[in-house]
């Protein structure tokens, strides 16, 4: 007997599952990459190159270009590999966090240290 699992619906995030991780896997992979110096020195100096690297699809080209953490989660990313993207360009995980959020990052900080009394 085949039992069909209802998708887990959280309002406003998408959720990284393994439909979701079929799809983002080449995005994931070339963010894995950046693990090396030389890899984001390369993705730097010629991005579109790069992601032909990886054969990233549109959607994928579109969020890494405009560097919108959403539309990356959207496109199959996982958010700890999307922090090693978001590491070339000196963002940390509460710059993150707050984009996602679609607040300021002092909102953001703010709000964790309200949350963690």
């Amino acid at each position: 007997m085949k039992t069909s699992r209802a998708k887990h619906q959280i309002a406003g995030t998408t959720v990284f599952d393994g439909e979701q991780a079929r799809k983002g896997y080449a995005l994931n992979k070339m963010c894995f990459s950046f693990n090396s110096a030389q890899n984001r020195a390369e993705f730097l100096q010629d991005e579109p190159a790069y992601c032909d690297k990886y054969s990233l699809n549109d959607e994928q080209r579109a969020a890494i270009a405009s560097r919108d953490v959403l539309r990356l989660l959207a496109a199959g990313g996982n958010i700890y590999y999307l922090a090693k993207f978001a590491g070339i360009f000196g963002l940390d995980m509460q710059e993150i966090g707050a984009q996602q959020s679609g607040i300021s990052k002092d909102a953001f900080k703010a709000a964790l240290i309200e949350a963690g009394k």
